[in-house]
């Protein structure tokens, strides 16, 4: 048996359950593999008190330091984080959190591989903890954590570091492939891994119908990402406001929710744009495939998992030129890949839906995007490791 250690700071609990599905996701596929035995180990930020007691951190405190999640058994660790000072000391706090834990961990799962599944702060702490046990260490790169954390002065440097000391580097598309050898990884040791998508779940359904659950009847443009400048729904709401008659469903929450709010107001869109707030994963695809169009104007991206959910509804994207979006729009019937402005984004919307593609035809776009074929990568590449 191949047994992984994975390490991921972005995986769902109690008081986020929609952090990091995506992690979440690919690990039960692997730890579903016949010849894998895997254990979590998902740390927990946490300033110190009594900041550790207020705000978004209150919920975190009763968190379980050990769980059985959906099956699979997870270790929660504190580690401590600093605020102010630009996560320049994560690294470190979580190597001293961790040394202990996988010590007690080894004595009765004796780890091959360690599995970091975000590159800051997971994966220079992974490479640490790698030479202090004796095993390879495997480092995914997913889009902030190299376009954000790989480029900022306090972290940059242990980004770059644990990238060049890895034994195995991922990345979710071509493009965040480039992006890491830019900044200085060797691009011939970093392999592309892309996401999967459930392909049963995230299914065309009838769309009149699915409209009517939300109230809607004309054009939808269906949005999904967390309310931060980064996602760039101001400009989905502006391209939206050009549209008469065109209804846009934002699902997310986030710091830049009064802003939005501000800017639906001013613009005299309230009856036909709203903000969803945070939406389960289990509610995606309805929401997804009520959609004649799923818009995201995203700052910078791997390869957003939104994408392709939206083509195996049967739902046409319009995108930024981020990560991996050519990636994933390979023929126009796909939907379009266009410049981050609301005119751009108005004039790609009103193509789409005069065009009106067949929800079987825009499907087809995410029939590679599996999650046995993510499973079968991923052990391919741990494995390896190991040899």
């Amino acid at each position: 048996m191949l047994r992984v250690l994975t390490l991921a700071t972005l995986f769902p609990h109690a008081a986020a359950p929609n952090l990091g599905v995506f992690v979440e996701r690919q690990t039960l596929g692997l730890a579903a593999h016949p010849d894998v035995a895997l254990r979590v180990v998902a740390p927990v930020g946490m300033p110190p008190w009594p900041l550790s007691r207020v705000g978004r951190y209150a919920p975190l405190a009763g968190l379980p330091k050990r769980e059985t999640w959906k099956g699979l058994d997870v270790r929660r660790p504190r580690f401590a984080t600093v605020p102010g000072t630009g996560g320049r000391f994560h690294v470190a706090a979580l190597v001293r959190a961790l040394v202990p834990l996988l010590t007690e961990i080894r004595r009765d799962f004796a780890f091959d591989v360690i599995d970091a599944e975000f590159f800051f702060p997971d994966g220079p702490a992974a490479t640490a903890l790698g030479r202090r046990f004796g095993v390879p260490v495997s480092i995914k790169a997913r889009g902030a954590d190299i376009h954000h954390w790989g480029h900022i002065p306090a972290t940059a440097r242990q980004v770059i570091a644990a990238g060049q000391a890895a034994d195995g580097l991922l990345a979710v598309s071509q493009a965040m492939r480039a992006d890491m050898a830019a900044i200085g990884m060797a691009e011939d040791r970093i392999r592309v891994h892309h996401t999967g998508v459930d392909l049963a779940r995230f299914a065309p359904r009838d769309r009149l119908a699915a409209k009517a659950a939300y109230d809607v009847a004309g054009p939808l443009v269906v949005s999904v990402g967390a309310l931060i400048p980064r996602k760039g729904h101001e400009v989905v709401i502006d391209a939206v406001a050009r549209l008469p008659g065109v209804s846009l469903l934002i699902a997310g929450e986030g710091p830049s929710r009064g802003a939005l709010e501000a800017r639906i107001a001013a613009l005299g869109v309230g009856d036909r744009v709203r903000l969803l707030g945070a939406i389960p994963h289990t509610d995606l695809p309805a929401l997804i495939a009520a959609g004649d169009v799923m818009a995201l104007a995203s700052a910078s991206e791997g390869l957003a998992n939104a994408w392709v959910e939206a083509l195996a509804c049967g739902t046409p994207v319009v995108i930024t030129d981020a990560g991996g979006a050519r990636e994933v729009v390979t023929d126009a019937v796909y939907g379009r890949v266009v410049a981050r402005e609301a005119a751009a984004f108005a004039s790609a919307i009103g193509d789409v839906l005069a065009a009106g593609p067949a929800q079987e035809a825009v499907r087809r776009g995410a029939e590679g995007f599996t999650w046995e074929a993510n499973t079968a990568a991923l052990y391919a590449h741990l494995r390896g490791l190991l040899a």
